[in-house]
């Protein structure tokens, strides 16, 4: 465990290292999954749809809202120690580890106290429906008191992907998930605890996992070695993750904002529409953790390549990853398309009315999975390579500012759950092309700098 990883990230074939790579986050990203899915699964099953609308829909909206502010900004973190590791700079991956396991802790106090102070007000505020205000609440605050543990695992494992290591924080993901699983179901279907059981589970498992990964840095042999006594904030690495971290910050932020706007027009359905929602979204979890693990695993290639001079194999990550992606989405596609309702009637088997609304989701919505492809993976090459504003703003205008004008603009004239659900494939063009001019541009740009 203590022995230094060979980099094999910037030698040898792309295909072959990116595939082995990604199939580590793949998996590690399904361990991630069926830890949150259990929580759906068991409480949508023991409560019914009322549980299942309180642990997804609203509540899961916001908790994407203040983590993906966190999870933005600490990816200048990543993105900055893969660079590093890739060039050799020691004692800046060194650094940044500690600043940015500082910024964990920081962050993760903030949130708690920002996501369970204000849940309420949020929550009323999207017109979640009333029955289930007080279960989403009682969610949420306890979730949230585990933002410490949250940020420091996803951190962590972070920096170990940040140098190659995607191996060990799946194991550390395997053993939560079983501990999330056996909780779930001593808590919510043995002690009767509702949502408040299957929230105390959640960060039992996170306080785990935080534990295990911050051993993993402090037994490490190389220059990401954690020591607890030089956890502190370096000014220049800081201002660094920051330059990088914070237009994804934004980013995210208004991705979910206008993703909210969507969770409050599909509150106004009423509970039946909310509960085949949070289903869906469940199952559609299973497409974006395969291409969020695509987009880490090509945003840690670019970054070492790109840290190490190695434009040319920046270039090929991207195309492998292309390929990658497409292996996976069409398949996945397939299946959600033929088999939804039985999919669906996993999580609300006793509400035939919510499963036909959900199937209609899943028909409408995943054969355009495909369209979004370039989006994760043209930013998560160019985020590796350190430029992050222009993919700020390519995201901000194809995606949320189109798609809170179409729910703004369109949805009041044409009210129906189609017009809802028209708001995505619309974006994932449009923003695709964007990236596609951009990064074309971007790389010609590069190439002409490295030829001087």
């Amino acid at each position: 465990m203590n022995k230094k990883i060979d980099n094999s990230i910037i030698t040898g074939p792309i295909l072959g290292s990116m595939l082995m790579y990604f199939l580590t986050l793949l998996l590690g990203s399904f361990f991630q999954q069926l830890y949150n899915i259990s929580d759906t699964l068991i409480v949508g099953n023991v409560l019914g749809p009322e549980g299942l609308a309180s642990v997804g829909g609203s509540s899961a909206i916001i908790v994407n809202i203040f983590v993906g502010i966190f999870m933005g900004l600490s990816s200048g973190a990543t993105v900055i120690i893969a660079q590093f590791y890739g060039a050799k700079r020691h004692e800046e991956v060194s650094k940044a580890v500690h600043t940015a396991i500082a910024l964990a802790i920081v962050g993760g106090l903030i949130i708690t106290y920002l996501g369970y102070t204000f849940s309420r007000r949020i929550i009323i505020l999207m017109d979640t429906a009333p029955d289930i205000i007080d279960s989403s609440v009682t969610y949420l605050r306890i979730f949230f008191m585990g933002m410490v543990f949250n940020f420091v695992y996803n951190i962590g494992a972070g920096i170990l992907r940040a140098v190659g290591d995607s191996k060990r924080p799946l194991y550390v993901l395997i053993v939560s998930c079983f501990i999330n699983i056996f909780l779930d179901i001593l808590f919510v279907v043995h002690f009767k605890m509702g949502v408040a059981g299957a929230a105390i589970a959640t960060i039992i498992c996170q306080f785990i996992s935080a534990c295990i990964i911050i051993f993993l840095l402090t037994k490490a042999t190389d220059s990401y070695k954690l020591i607890l006594s030089k956890i502190r904030f370096d000014v220049l690495i800081l201002l660094k993750i920051i330059s990088i971290g914070f237009p994804a910050a934004i980013q995210s932020t208004m991705y979910t904002f206008s993703n909210l706007l969507i969770q409050t027009s599909i509150n106004g359905f009423g509970l039946n529409y909310i509960a085949a929602w949070a289903a869906y979204g469940k199952l559609d979890s299973i497409f974006w953790m395969g291409i969020n693990s695509l987009g880490i695993a090509v945003t840690t290639f670019s970054g070492q390549n790109y840290g190490a001079g190695k434009l040319d194999r920046v270039k090929e990550s991207t195309k492998c990853a292309f390929g990658i992606a497409l292996s996976i989405t069409l398949p996945i596609t397939l299946i959600f398309y033929i088999w939804a309702a039985q999919l669906l009637s996993f999580f609300t088997p006793d509400s035939p009315e919510t499963i036909a609304i959900g199937v209609q989701m899943m028909h409408f919505l995943a054969p355009f999975y495909f369209t979004f492809l370039g989006v994760e993976i043209f930013s998560g090459t160019l985020r590796g390579m350190g430029t992050a504003i222009i993919p700020m703003i390519i995201t901000l205008c194809g995606i949320c500012a189109l798609r809170i004008v179409w729910i703004k603009g369109v949805f009041p004239f044409y009210p129906q759950i189609e017009t809802i659900e028209a708001s995505y494939p619309i974006t994932w063009i449009t923003t695709t092309i964007l990236f596609l001019f951009y990064y074309t541009y971007y790389m010609k740009f590069k190439a002409t700098g490295l030829s001087r």
